[in-house]
């Protein structure tokens, strides 16, 4: 059976335990012995961490010790899959650059706060966005500082309205990318629980969780 880790906390803003709720019992539905944690110190564990198939980080802002994040790192580089959204993955540790680089971006902004914006589907073949359409969100459009070595699957267009130097801007929604031998999936999507209620956002992370665990 394959092992998945939740690791939820940080800023409750972002409702972390909430958003465990939902995917723990979807990974438990595909054979997955899930595991939910509200401690950075799961990632002490080495045997457990190398058993793993997947982690899912909930974690938004605060801080990570040293030993905590090899112990993430070092799992990930050695083949176990990491799949997340939103702040709980890329706005986590804001001073811990090479957990950055694993992730393939960084959030900057979310001009406007919550808006109404459109998530444009760029590549229909890969498993992850296969047969979904464009789709809108009422939520945080996501600026990024994103790795050019990602594979983004889904982009989002800005309107400019609150800052008009980014009018027109093409960020990336959905990307994966490869961290030594492990997969990693992230989205932008999911600001608070809520927003997994819009169909095609709840199918995403989904798909990439299954397609990030190893």
């Amino acid at each position: 059976m394959k092992k998945a880790l939740i690791v939820w906390g940080g800023w409750s803003g972002h409702e972390p335990k909430q958003c465990a709720d939902i995917f723990a019992p979807f990974l438990k539905e595909n054979n997955y012995q899930v595991e939910v944690s509200d401690t950075l110190d799961s990632y002490l564990n080495k045997a457990k961490m190398k058993s793993l198939s997947l982690i899912v980080p909930i974690w938004t802002m605060g801080t990570i010790k040293p030993e905590q994040e090899k112990g993430l790192l070092d799992a990930v580089k050695n083949g176990v899959g990491i799949a997340g959204w939103h702040g709980g993955m890329a706005d986590s540790f804001r001073n811990n650059t090479e957990y950055q680089w694993m992730v393939g971006g960084q959030w900057v902004a979310h001009p406007g706060g919550i808006v109404d914006y459109q998530v444009n589907i760029i590549n229909h073949h890969d498993p992850i966005t296969k047969g979904l359409k464009d789709f809108k969100m009422h939520s945080e459009q996501y600026y990024l500082q994103v790795d050019p070595s990602n594979k983004v699957l889904a982009t989002t267009t800005f309107k400019g309205k609150n800052n008009p130097w980014i009018k027109d801007c093409v960020m990336p929604v959905v990307w994966k990318r490869k961290w030594g031998k492990g997969k990693v999936f992230y989205t932008s999507l999911g600001h608070v629980a809520g927003d997994f209620s819009v169909p095609e956002a709840l199918e995403i992370v989904k798909r990439g969780l299954l397609w990030a665990s190893r």
